[in-house]
């Protein structure tokens, strides 16, 4: 509305509102209010840090000390290891007429290593082995990770 009339701030200079009051003074004051605020911002701006001043440096260039303590960070997080003898695709119908006693044939050979995956990736190969009347497996090949990375890709 002040913009259809032709407003101009300049001209009010000395005038009071309806209620007697000087209204320069409230413009001067929300001037004043707003520099204020505009300093505290250049302020916090100035004190900016940057972001290699707030994170710890992660990259091999890094001391050789700080991997251990950035390695304790994940030691205790339990993973999912699973050692697969083999797969097979079967039909629900054979599926539903398996019984105890039943033989599943599996794409693996006697003999053939193991995968060993961690949470379903592929991290090494190894034979069975039987200690106190228990399985367990004796790694015989680890995957590099170079190797991990391009079966990832496929």
């Amino acid at each position: 509305m002040a913009e259809e009339q032709g407003f101009d701030p300049d001209s009010v200079a000395g005038a009071v509102d309806g209620d007697g009051n000087d209204v320069m003074d409230d413009w001067a004051a929300a001037m004043a209010e707003q520099e204020q605020v505009d300093a505290a911002s250049a302020a916090a701006a100035a004190e900016v840090k940057p972001a290699s001043a707030l994170f710890p440096d992660f990259s091999a260039a890094g001391s050789a000390q700080a991997v251990p303590q950035n390695l304790d960070m994940i030691l205790d997080i339990p993973v999912q290891l699973t050692v697969e003898l083999g797969r097979t695709k079967i039909a629900i119908r054979n599926l539903l007429q398996l019984a105890q006693g039943s033989v599943v044939e599996l794409d693996g050979l006697a003999g053939e290593p193991m995968d060993v995956l961690v949470n379903g990736c592929l991290i090494a190969q190894g034979e069975v082995v039987v200690v106190n009347d228990k399985f367990g497996i004796r790694l015989t090949d680890i995957i590099t990770p170079a190797e991990r990375l391009r079966r990832l890709q496929k």
